[in-house]
């Protein structure tokens, strides 16, 4: 058996997530079919670095797979992109050893969210972009960023309904806020990240911007570990997972 690392890129406009569910059309249910027509109907599972939600997309998800053909490297690109739909590709393909596994051997995520800053509503942008009317003072949301990086429990930036159990506590080591023309760009470089964790966030952010919070706030956000807190969580449409890097020999 050999081991197959890919990246992934993906619209997540049309997919009900990255996790297989019935009767709905997921990312992995996708790239499952088409391994399946590869491998003349033996079922291969897929695994991924995480999980990603409706409408979220990716430019840099990692994946692995287990197969017992032996095919060379461009070919299993080929074959996979020639069965996968248009919003679905794959990038870049390698054979890892049997030790590597796409979710556990994660040293590194980054995820990048988009806000469109305008009053008139652009429908070109509306499923890669959060769409948000009112003014923001870019520099005190730049100074809120500060607050997130390093060690930190962001209870109060995760979902009330994450499943995940034990500890809350990940290390940000870039929480970044740029505006350039009416698109402002934050970037996200962390060990790990919870469930809704960076949506919440740019909620948060947000609040900050239209001065309803002060960037100190943010300790004090973390240091109370309760959701409810915060509003809502922003939507997904401006959220991508762009990036995951491994440690050696695997990155």
């Amino acid at each position: 058996m050999e081991k197959i690392k890919c990246v992934i890129s993906y619209d997540g406009t049309n997919f009900s997530g990255f996790q297989i569910q019935p009767r709905t059309r997921t990312i992995q249910g996708e790239l499952e079919k088409a391994l399946t027509k590869i491998h003349k109907g033996e079922h291969i599972r897929v695994h991924a670095s995480g999980r990603t939600d409706t409408g979220v997309h990716a430019k840099g998800q990692t994946i692995h797979f287990q197969t017992p053909y032996t095919l060379p490297i461009d070919n299993w690109k080929q074959a996979l992109n020639t069965l996968l739909p248009v919003d679905l590709n794959v990038y870049q393909v390698e054979v890892v050893p049997d030790s590597f596994h796409a979710r556990y051997d994660v040293a590194e995520k980054e995820y990048r969210y988009y806000v469109w800053n305008e009053r008139e509503k652009d429908v070109f942008k509306q499923n890669y972009l959060y769409q948000f009317p009112y003014s923001l003072d870019i520099q005190a949301m730049r100074e809120a960023c500060r607050y997130f990086e390093g060690t930190h429990d962001f209870t109060t930036f995760s979902s009330a309904k994450a499943t995940i159990k034990g500890s809350k506590i990940r290390h940000m080591y870039e929480v970044t806020c740029n505006k350039e023309g009416s698109q402002i760009e934050f970037i996200f470089r962390g060990s790990g990240f919870l469930y809704n964790m960076v949506r919440i966030i740019i909620g948060a952010l947000l609040d900050i911007g239209q001065g309803r919070r002060e960037p100190s706030d943010i300790i004090d956000l973390l240091e109370k570990k309760d959701r409810r807190l915060l509003g809502e969580t922003v939507p997904a449409q401006g959220l991508y997972l762009w990036q995951v890097k491994y440690e050696e020999p695997y990155q």
